[in-house]
C-alpha cells in the first residue's frame, strides 16, 4: 500500500528555518514526482514544489524560490522541504502528494489533481 507521512512541521519566528519530511512507503523514489502543496485556512491548495525522481529536476512557486529547497533521500526513502526565511504568509498544513512521471513537469507539477496519494499533512505556523 503506498503511504505518505510528513513530519517536522511546527511553530517558528519569521526569518527562522524549518525541514519537513515525507516518509514513502509501498513505492521507491525513482520513477515518480513528488510534489509538497499547502493550504491555508480558506484558501485553495497551493503547490509548492516538487522533485520528479527520475534526474531530479524540481520547481517552486514564485513566492518560495530562494527561500525553500526540495530534496530527496533514496537511502531513507524520503523527500524534504528545507523552508528558510519563513515568512507569515507560509503558514499553512503542507502535504506531500504522489504523482506518476510527467512529461512536462511545467504544465502539470502545480495541478492537484494529478497525483495519487497524499499524506495527512503537518501544520506551519510563523508568527511572532
Amino acid at each position: 500500500q503506498v503511504q505518505l507521512v510528513e513530519s517536522g512541521g511546527g511553530l517558528v519566528q519569521p526569518g527562522g528555518s524549518l525541514r519537513l519530511s515525507c516518509a514513502a512507503s509501498g513505492f521507491t523514489l525513482e520513477t515518480n514526482t513528488i510534489a509538497w502543496f499547502r493550504q491555508a485556512p480558506g484558501k485553495e491548495r497551493e503547490a509548492v514544489s516538487c522533485i520528479r525522481t527520475s534526474d531530479g529536476s524540481t520547481r517552486y512557486v514564485d513566492s518560495v524560490k530562494g527561500r525553500f529547497t526540495i530534496s530527496r533521500d533514496y537511502a531513507k526513502n524520503t523527500v524534504y522541504l528545507q523552508m528558510n526565511s519563513l515568512k507569515p504568509e507560509d503558514t499553512a498544513v503542507y502535504y506531500c502528494a504522489l504523482g506518476p512521471i510527467f512529461a512536462s513537469l511545467s504544465s502539470s507539477w502545480n495541478r492537484p489533481g494529478r497525483y495519487d496519494s497524499w499524506g495527512q499533512g503537518t501544520q506551519v505556523t510563523v508568527s511572532s
